[in-house]
C-alpha cells in the first residue's frame, strides 16, 4: 500500500481531501518503518510540503523529510562496525536543515518534538560528533520515556538512542571502559527494543530484570522470536550468576524497594525453588527455539548457519546444565541433553556433557558408551578413559572393559605424562579385581545353586532335607539374608518358634531395615510373646519406614491414632498402584490368573482415583506397598486380640493407599466377621474374589461363611477350588473336612482332616515363596 501511495495523492488533491489526510499523516509512519520505502516517502512529502502552507503541517513535513532522507542515506551507506566517524556530507547537511527547521519553530507536538531530538542525536552519531549527540539525548531524558503502548518505530528509535549513548560513553569515560564495552553487545542486535544490559552492568539488577520481564510480556510476533530467545537467555544468565536467592522476587509481585540482604529485620522466605523454576522456564523456551531453528544440513552453503545454530544451542544447554545441576536433577538433564544430540555430529562438548550427566544420574552403562564416542572425538585426552575406568571398576564390574580403557591411558605415554601413574594404578586395580571376581563369582554360583535346590526341597518337603541344604548355603555365605530367612521359616515349620525368632532377630541385627524379616518377626512374636510385642514391632516398622523413605506430610505430623503414629502422606494419590500379597503362595510365581487380577485391580483403582478431587501422583511403588502391608499386619494382630475397632482403623489406613486391593477387602471381611456381620463379611470376600479369583484366604473364609449359612454344596465347590489353587494350605483342607462332615460324608471328611494335620505339621508361619528366587 505504501509504495502505491503516489497515485493516491493526486486523486485526493482533486477532491479536496488532502488537508485532512495530511493531518493524519502519522498513521503511515509505522508502515514506512516496517516496509522501508523511504524514497517514495520522500517524494510524497515533498509534494505535500510544496502544496500545503499550514504551519504545523509544514513543521511535521520537515521532520518527516529529515527522517526519510536520513534513513535513505543509511540504507544506501550502511555503517560498518569499527569504522571511523563519517564527518559531514552534503546529503546529511540537508537532513540537518530539515530537522533544525522543525525544532527551531517549536510548533510540533511533544511526542514529535522528542522524535526530532532523537533523530538529531542519531545524525550527530553518523557525523561522529559524540558530545553533541549526548547533549541531544540528555534533553529528552531517555530513562523517563514511555514505552508501554508506543508504536514499533518509536521503540526502535529509543533502542537506537540507548545503543548510541552506550557507544559514546566508552571514549568519554575511560575509567568505565570495561563495563561500557560489555554493554555494547546490544548494538549487535538490530531493531532491539531497549538496552537492558546498561542497567545490569550499572549494578541496578532490579531495574534491569524488570525491563527484561517487561519485554518478555509483550505479544510475540514472527519477527521477534529470535529477540525473545536472546532476552530469555540473558535473563537466565543474570538470575544464575548475578542474583542471590534472597534477592529474587516473583514475576507476579512488585520488585522490593530494598534488598532483603540490606534489611536484617525484613522477613524473608526461601525462594530457591521459585528462582530455579523461573530460570528453567526461560531456558526451556530457549531450548525449544534452538531446536526449532536448528540447521542440520551438511552442505557447504549452510556451514556458517550451522555453526551459529550450534553455538546458540550450546550456550542454551550449558545454562540448562547449570540450572538443573544446582538442584541435582541429573536424570532430567540427561534426557534434555539427549534431545541435543541432533546438533552433536562430531561435536565433543555436547557428547561430553551428556556423558557427565549420565554418570551423575547413575546410568553408568550408557555413560560408558557415550564416553567411547568422546574418546573417538578427542583421543588425546586422558581424563576421558580414566572416567570410563572408574565406571567399569566401581559400578559396572566390567573388568575387561576397564582394563582396555586403562591400557589406553598407559599407551598415551608422552601425550599425557601426568596421567600415566593413574593409568598404571587403574590397570593394577583391574588385574586384582579380575582375580577376586573370579573367586567370588564361583562362590556365588555355588551358593545360588544350593539356594535353588533348597527352594525346591522346602516346598516339596521333607523339612530335614531342606535344613541340610540351608546349612550348606550358610557355610558358603554366612551373612546371606535369604538363607537366614529361610532357616527361620524352616524352624517355624518344625514348630520351633523361639529358635526361629532368635534367627530372625540375629538377621535383623545385620539387616535392620529388611521389612520381610520384620513381617516374619510379627508372626513369630504373636505366637511366642503375645500380640502386644507384635504391635510394638509394627510401630517400630512405621518408624523405620519414615526414616527410610521420608515421604511423610508435615501437615500430618500433629495427628495421631491411639494405636500407631500416622505416617501417610496424600494417600488418595496412590490409588493407581496394585498391592500384592506377601503371604500368598502365588507371590513368587507368575500365573495368568494373578496377572489378570492385577490388571483388573489396577483398572478399578484408576477409576476410583478419577472420581476423587486430586489426581494421583507419580511415585515409586515399593514404599507405599510396604506401608500398606505394615497396616495390614497390625490389623491382623488386632483381629487375633478380638479388637474389631482397632483392626478396622488399621485396615482403613491401608485402604486409603490401595482401596481396591483384594488384601484390603479380605481384611475388611475379617473385621466384619469378627463383629458378627456375616452378610457384610460375605460381600467383602466376594468383592476380593472378583478382583483376585485365586486368593486362597478369601476362598477359604467364604466357604466357611457359606457353611454357616447351610449352603453346603456351594461351600464345598468354593473350598475344592481353593484346594486346586493351593494344595498345601492346611486351613483349606480343614474347612473342606468340616463341610463334608456336615453333609454326612464322614469318610471324605476324615481324609481331609488327616491331610490338614499332615500339612500343618510342616507349615511355616509364612509361605516359603516370600523369599525371592533369583540365580
Amino acid at each position: 500500500m505504501v509504495w502505491r501511495v503516489g497515485w493516491l495523492v493526486p486523486m485526493v488533491w482533486r477532491v479536496g481531501w488532502l488537508v485532512p489526510m495530511v493531518w493524519r499523516v502519522g498513521w503511515l509512519v509505522p508502515m514506512v518503518w516496517l516496509v522501508g520505502v523511504w524514497c517514495r516517502w520522500c517524494g510524497w512529502l515533498v509534494f505535500i510540503h510544496g502544496g500545503v502552507c499550514l504551519v504545523c503541517v509544514d513543521d511535521l513535513s520537515e521532520l518527516l523529510l529529515g527522517e526519510a532522507k536520513l534513513q535513505q542515506y543509511l540504507k544506501e551507506n550502511p555503517i560498518k562496525q569499527g569504522s571511523s566517524p563519517r564527518g559531514q556530507r552534503p546529503r546529511l547537511a540537508e537532513v540537518r536543515k530539515h530537522l533544525t527547521a522543525a525544532l527551531e519553530r517549536g510548533n510540533l507536538k511533544p511526542d514529535y518534538q522528542q522524535e526530532a531530538t532523537l533523530l538529531m542525536g542519531k545524525l550527530c552519531y553518523v557525523e561522529g560528533d559524540y558530545r553533541e549527540a549526548l547533549n541531544h539525548y540528555s534533553r529528552v531524558n531517555l530513562d523517563e520515556m514511555q514505552l508501554v503502548g508506543a508504536p514499533v518505530y518509536r521503540l526502535s528509535m529509543i533502542a537506537e538512542a540507548y545503543a548510541t549513548r552506550g557507544q559514546y560513553r566508552a571514549p568519554l569515560q575511560p575509567a568505565r571502559t570495561s563495563a561500557s564495552t560489555q554493554g555494547l553487545c546490544c548494538s549487535k542486535i538490530p531493531e532491539r527494543f531497549i538496552n537492558m544490559e546498561i542497567f545490569v552492568f550499572c549494578s541496578n539488577l532490579t531495574r534491569g530484570v524488570g525491563r527484561f520481564r517487561e519485554i518478555l510480556r509483550a505479544v510475540e510476533t514472527r519477527t521477534t522470536q529470535n529477540l525473545r530467545m536472546t532476552i530469555a537467555r540473558q535473563l537466565a544468565e543474570i538470575l544464575l550468576r548475578g542474583m542471590c536467592e534472597q534477592s529474587y522476587w516473583s514475576p507476579l509481585e512488585d520488585p522490593p524497594p530494598q534488598s532483603p540482604l540490606d534489611d536484617p529485620h525484613c522477613p524473608t522466605r526461601s525462594k530457591k525453588h521459585l528462582k530455579i523454576y523461573c530460570v528453567c522456564v526461560f531456558v526451556c523456551v530457549c531450548v525449544v527455539q534452538a531446536n526449532r531453528d536448528a540447521v542440520l544440513s551438511r552442505i557447504p552453503e549452510h556451514n556458517a548457519d550451522r555453526v551459529i545454530s550450534l553455538q546458540s544451542a550450546s550456550v542454551v544447554y550449558d545454562l540448562l546444565t547449570i540450572a538443573l545441576g544446582r538442584r541435582g536433577q541429573y536424570e532430567m538433564l540427561s534426557e534434555c541433553l539427549e534431545r541435543a544430540m541432533k546438533f552433536a555430529f562430531e561435536e565433543f562438548h555436547l557428547w561430553y556433557q551428556l556423558a557427565l550427566s549420565l554418570m551423575a544420574a547413575g546410568k553408568s552403562a550408557r555413560a560408558v558408551k557415550v564416553l567411547k564416542e568422546c574418546i573417538r572425538l578427542k583421543p588425546d585426552d586422558a581424563t576421558i578413559p580414566l572416567l570410563a575406568v572408574k565406571l567399569c571398576i566401581g559400578n559396572l564390574h566390567w573388568l575387561e572393559e576397564g582394563e582396555r580403557f586403562a591400557k589406553m591411558v598407559v599407551d598415551m605415554e608422552d601425550k599425557a605424562p601426568e596421567f600415566r601413574a593413574k593409568g598404571h594404578l587403574a590397570l593394577g586395580l583391574t588385574d586384582t579385581d579380575t582375580g577376586l571376581f573370579i573367586t567370588l563369582r564361583e562362590r556365588l554360583i555355588r551358593h545360588s545353586l544350593v539356594m535353588c535346590v533348597l527352594h525346591k526341597g522346602a516346598r516339596a518337603q521333607p523339612i530335614p532335607e531342606a535344613l541340610g541344604y540351608v546349612r550348606q548355603a550358610l557355610q558358603l555365605q554366612g551373612d546371606d539374608v535369604h538363607s537366614l530367612h529361610l532357616l527361620a521359616l524352616l524352624l517355624s515349620a518344625q514348630k520351633h518358634y523361639h529358635d526361629a525368632l532368635n534367627i530372625i532377630e540375629m538377621a535383623l541385627s545385620e539387616y535392620p531395615e529388611n521389612f520381610m524379616l520384620l513381617f516374619t518377626k510379627v508372626k513369630l512374636e504373636t505366637l511366642c510373646r503375645g500380640p502386644e510385642e507384635a504391635l510394638l514391632t509394627c510401630k517400630h516398622m512405621l518408624q523405620i519406614w519414615k526414616s527410610c523413605y521420608n515421604l511423610t506430610n508435615p501437615s500430618d505430623s500433629g495427628r495421631g491414632s491411639s494405636l500407631l503414629d500416622r505416617a501417610i502422606a496424600d494417600r488418595r494419590q496412590l490409588n493407581t498402584m496394585t498391592l500384592p500379597d506377601f503371604s500368598d503362595p502365588e507371590t513368587g510365581s507368575v500365573h495368568a490368573t494373578s496377572i489378570a487380577a492385577s490388571r483388573v485391580e489396577q483398572a478399578l483403582s484408576e477409576v476410583a482415583s478419577s472420581l476423587q478431587s486430586s489426581a494421583p501422583k507419580q511415585g515409586p511403588l515399593h514404599p507405599w506397598m510396604t506401608l500398606a502391608q505394615i497396616w495390614l499386619h497390625a490389623a491382623e494382630v488386632y483381629i487375633g486380640m478380638l479388637k474389631p475397632a482397632e483392626a478396622l482403623a488399621c485396615t482403613l489406613e491401608a485402604a486409603s493407599l490401595f482401596p481396591l486391593s483384594h488384601n484390603v477387602l479380605f481384611m475388611k471381611g475379617q473385621v466384619a466377621e469378627l463383629r458378627g456381620n456375616t452378610e457384610e463379611a460375605k460381600r467383602w470376600y466376594e468383592e476380593a474374589l472378583s478382583i483376585s479369583p485365586t486368593h486362597v484366604k478369601s476362598m477359604q473364609r467364604l466357604g466357611l461363611i457359606l457353611h454357616q449359612l447351610q449352603r453346603y454344596s456351594l461351600a464345598e465347590k468354593v473350598l475344592r477350588d481353593a484346594v486346586q489353587v493351593s494344595s498345601t494350605a492346611h486351613s483349606v483342607w480343614n474347612s473342606l473336612g468340616e463341610v463334608l462332615q456336615a453333609q454326612g460324608n464322614h469318610a471324605a471328611a476324615t481324609e481331609c482332616f488327616l491331610t490338614a494335620l499332615e500339612l500343618e505339621a510342616s507349615s511355616p508361619v509364612l509361605p516359603f515363596t516370600v523369599i525371592p528366587r533369583t540365580l
